[in-house]
């Protein structure tokens, strides 16, 4: 199976793949409540007491009233906070309604940020929404600007060399984030014209010690964004040979302006907010800058569709699990393609640089092999990424169910799962499988092996779970809709390609690695993983 070529939008429109021999399992309970089950269980407190006498009642009454004050005076906590339900876009319009970008990927709480905003509406306004559970919401306002001038700015700028698509717009303000707390935001531009557009943000945190670090993609979100006409996979002709070599954050993005941390980020953040889990924030570009954030962490996540990585962020993770951090990564094909940053006007790290198969036109090839942009497997300097994630990506595309088959594995516990039971359309629409005769860490266990057809040839794509001498779990799922699973059965995004909401439920559950992962070096608290490879294969 060859590499892919470029994806629709939340794959919208990609050909059905095989369905499998066993038809999905139903769990016992309704998705519904398993999932309420899978979040409260962490949240519920033991209500039940004992009814003071008569000779107490004083007693009892004085130490309720004073508990009463006491917790009148405590903070309270971000989860618990209300929520604002109308965080969502109602009317993107044409594409030059109101577009914008920021001049940063991510900042520290308390630090500004700038945006820059084109509009064909004579003003608009700014609203920042923290992404989390909030009772359902799913975000909470935490900011809202004074009405700006509206003003349609400058054309793109077009590098010849590279196709590079950028900007140099003037500012339109700057924001501050004094008060906001760490997390992932969504700021919805709103223009008095009635249409809308998202801005991402990431405000990071300056420490990960004893937390889930949650690490966003965003070169991932910047090889895909085809705003002016380019991106790493197409030029304005649709054409592959017409790609960028480099694409610039000097821009907005294009569709919603957020849509791959909707579909493939969104819902992880949710979960691991509405699980109560201690959680940190960064990118996965500070982790190249700073890989200091990673010291102390229990574990990171890597979400959906994390493909582009430069070998300092896979340095930099790698030597975290060595140091008994548990990684996870949700998505499939991640850490497929090697890249590297350059500087912008705006700041560093502002350009992503990726040759693919023109790696020779790369000004480092010849020079600095181990530095030139292709995939990380190829020539010339092949190093595959599933020395670090255990699998390793196949194809592209597919749609097939995942199909179970070590039931009585630690992730599965509470599902109610039977070796054979299958979810239908949770396999898509790339896929990766533990591969012999790759660089493949062991002992590795596969808890799942579904097969499915791509691109007219059988394969199998595998989750699987192995551990290594620090105590560091690593699970991957294989596929890259585990993400996107999570809303199944929901109205979010429309019909996830009509995974339903049994589908929902279970990856919510099977989800409970977040739990296992933030309590500590998996390998040490979890039974050591049985190496089943040969035994699956033969």
């Amino acid at each position: 199976m060859s590499a892919k070529g470029r994806r629709g939008k939340s794959e919208d429109g990609e050909s059905g793949g095989q369905s499998g021999p066993n038809r999905r399992v139903v769990l016992g309970a309704a998705a519904a409540g398993v999932v309420g089950a899978v979040a409260g269980g962490f949240v519920l407190a033991d209500h039940s007491g004992s009814h003071g006498t008569d000779d107490t009642a004083g007693q009892v009454a004085s130490e309720s009233s004073a508990k009463a004050a006491a917790d009148q005076a405590k903070p309270v906590a971000e989860e618990d906070l209300p929520g604002d339900a109308d965080w969502r876009i109602t009317s993107a319009g044409q594409p030059d309604a109101i577009v914008g970008y920021a001049g940063q990927f991510s900042v520290l709480p308390g630090q500004d940020f700038d945006l820059y905003v084109s509009t064909t509406s004579t003003s608009y306004q700014v609203h920042a929404f923290r992404v989390g559970w909030y009772g359902g919401a799913q975000a909470r306002r935490v900011w809202t600007s004074t009405t700006q001038p509206g003003s349609v700015q400058d054309d793109p700028l077009f590098d010849d060399d590279t196709r590079r698509v950028y900007t140099k717009w003037t500012k339109s303000l700057t924001v501050s984030t004094e008060g906001w707390p760490e997390g992932a935001y969504l700021l919805r531009l709103d223009a008095a014209n009635g249409h809308q557009r998202y801005v991402p943000m990431i405000v990071r945190s300056a420490s990960a010690q004893g937390k889930v670090l949650l690490m966003h993609a965003v070169a991932t979100w910047q090889a895909y964004n085809l705003w002016g006409g380019y991106d790493l996979y197409q030029g304005m002709d649709g054409s592959y040979d017409s790609r960028s070599y480099v694409v610039s954050l000097d821009r907005p993005y294009d569709d919603v302006g957020a849509e791959k941390f909707m579909v493939y980020e969104r819902a992880a953040v949710v979960l691991a907010e509405r699980l109560r889990l201690p959680v940190a924030y960064t990118t996965g570009i500070d982790v190249h800058t700073d890989p200091s954030v990673l010291d102390g962490a229990t574990a990171i996540f890597s979400l959906g569709h994390d493909e582009y990585w430069t070998p300092e962020q896979r340095k930099s993770v790698t030597a975290a699990r060595d140091a008994g951090t548990n990684l996870a990564f949700l998505g499939a094909n991640t850490c497929f393609r090697r890249i590297r940053f350059e500087s912008s006007d705006l700041g560093t790290s502002r350009n992503v640089v990726c040759y693919k198969t023109a790696y020779d036109e790369d000004p480092l090839y010849g020079s600095d092999d181990a530095l030139v942009t292709t995939d990380f497997r190829a020539d010339p300097a092949p190093d595959p990424e599933s020395s670090m994630t255990g699998v390793l990506y196949e194809g592209y595309p597919t749609d097939a169910p995942y199909v179970v088959i070590n039931a009585d594995h630690w992730l599965y516990a509470g599902t109610g799962v039977k070796n054979g039971d299958s979810f239908d359309h949770l396999v898509g629409v790339e896929y990766d499988r533990v591969t012999p005769g790759e660089p493949t860490p062991r002992p590795i266990e596969k808890i799942a092996h579904s097969p499915l057809v791509c691109n007219g040839q059988a394969s199998h794509s595998d989750s699987a779970y192995y551990t290594v001498p620090s105590g560091a779990g690593v699970f991957a799922s294989g596929t890259m809709r585990r993400v996107e699973g999570l809303m199944a059965g929901g109205s979010e995004d429309g019909s996830d390609h009509q995974m339903d909401a049994a589908t929902g439920a279970f990856v919510t559950q099977t989800t409970n690695l977040m739990r296992a992962f933030a309590a500590g070096p998996a390998g040490r608290m979890r039974p050591t993983p049985n190496d089943n490879v040969e035994e699956v294969y033969a």
